[in-house]
């Protein structure tokens, strides 16, 4: 089944990372902004510099990546 942004991605988005990223002029609860903004989200995320408390498992970044090459479905 292809991942979807409202089923799949956005719940990986805590509310406080989502909080956060709002003062920085980026809506992560936004389908459109992270669609937009994905492969900088990617980037960071794959560094492992955000969220700012700890990166994500790479199990995680791994479902981002899948979606961006599946076609980021809302």
């Amino acid at each position: 089944m292809a991942l979807s942004f409202e089923r799949d991605i956005r719940p990986m988005f805590r509310d406080t990372d989502v909080d956060t990223m709002q003062n920085y002029g980026l809506d992560l609860s936004s389908y459109d902004e992270v669609k937009n903004k994905v492969q900088a989200i990617y980037a960071t995320l794959a560094e492992g510099t955000m969220p700012c408390d700890g990166g994500w498992p790479k199990d995680r970044v791994a479902t981002l990546k899948r979606w961006m090459d599946e076609g980021m479905a809302p």
